[in-house]
C-alpha cells in the first residue's frame, strides 16, 4: 500500500498549523530543507500551499481549519495514516486582532482565542497520544511578546498568546514522563504581512525601542524552532526572539 510505502522511522515527521505564509511558510521551508516530512496546514491559502509543496521536498499541504476539532482530528490522521507517527508538532495558526475592550464583541474574542488557543489544545491533545505511545516528541507553540508583556488594544490576542505559553509549561511537565518536550517561541516584532500596515514612521519609532534596531524576520523564527529540535535538554522554556525588545 501506499501509506506503507510512505513510512520511514529514520526521517522525522512533522505538522506545522497555518504555515501557507509568513512564519508557518519559513518553518515548512526550514524543516524540509534539513530533511523532515513536513505536513503544511493551511485553511485557506491554497495555492499558496501549494506552491511550497512544489518547491521543497516532502511538503504535503492539508487542508483544515485548526479552530474546528472535527477538522483537526483529520488533520492528526492524515499524518498517522500516511506515516505511522509525528515527531514534531508546531502551533503556528494565528491571528490578530487589534480593538479597544469596549469595541472587542464576545464573537471577535472568542474568534481569536479559537484560532490562537483552542486550536493549540486540539493538536496537542491529539498529537499527545501518538507521542506517548512512542515515548518521543516535541511540541512548539508560537507565541507572541505580547503574550508576556500584553499589548493596549490587542487584549484578545495577548490572553491567546499568554494561555499559550501557560499551556506549553504545563504540558512540558505532564509530558515530560513520556520524553516529550514542549516549548513556546515568543517572537518580537517580525517583518511579515501581518505587520505590513505599520509606516515607515511607526517601524522607526519602534526600533528605538528595540536594542538591536531592527524588526527580526521569518527566518529567526524558523531557526529558533530547529535550534530548539536540536537541543533535547529543553523543554518548558519560552523563548524570547524579540531583538531585546523586552528582557
Amino acid at each position: 500500500m501506499e501509506e506503507n510505502q510512505e513510512k520511514n522511522t529514520q526521517i522525522k515527521v512533522a505538522i506545522v498549523t497555518g504555515s501557507s505564509r509568513g512564519i508557518g511558510a519559513e518553518i515548512v521551508k526550514t524543516l524540509s530543507s534539513n530533511n523532515y516530512i513536513v505536513i503544511l496546514n493551511y485553511n485557506k491559502s491554497k495555492e499558496l500551499a501549494e506552491k511550497i509543496s512544489k518547491e521543497f521536498k516532502n511538503v504535503y499541504p492539508f487542508k483544515a481549519d485548526v479552530s474546528n476539532y472535527v477538522e483537526v482530528k483529520n488533520l492528526i490522521d492524515f499524518a498517522i495514516t500516511k506515516f505511522g507517527k509525528i515527531d514534531l508538532l508546531v502551533n503556528n495558526a494565528g491571528i490578530d486582532l487589534v480593538k479597544t475592550i469596549t469595541d472587542t464583541t464576545p464573537q471577535d474574542f472568542d474568534n481569536v482565542l479559537k484560532t490562537n488557543l483552542y486550536s493549540a489544545f486540539y493538536t496537542s491533545k491529539e498529537v499527545s497520544k501518538y507521542m506517548i505511545n512512542q515515548k518521543s516528541g516535541h511540541i512548539i507553540n508560537i507565541s507572541s511578546i505580547w503574550g508576556i508583556t500584553g499589548a493596549s488594544c490587542e487584549m484578545a490576542y495577548s490572553v491567546s498568546k499568554a494561555g499559550l505559553d501557560a499551556m506549553t509549561k504545563s504540558l512540558a511537565k505532564e509530558l515530560g514522563l513520556s520524553n516529550i518536550r514542549v516549548n513556546s517561541i515568543a517572537p518580537g516584532i517580525i517583518d511579515t504581512e501581518m505587520n505590513s500596515f505599520l509606516t515607515e514612521n511607526e517601524k522607526n519609532e519602534l526600533y528605538e525601542e528595540i536594542p538591536l534596531k531592527k524588526m527580526g524576520t521569518t527566518n529567526d523564527i524558523a531557526s529558533c524552532v530547529l535550534f530548539l529540535e536540536n537541543n533535547p535538554y529543553i523543554t518548558g522554556q519560552i523563548i524570547q526572539v524579540n531583538g531585546g525588545w523586552n528582557m
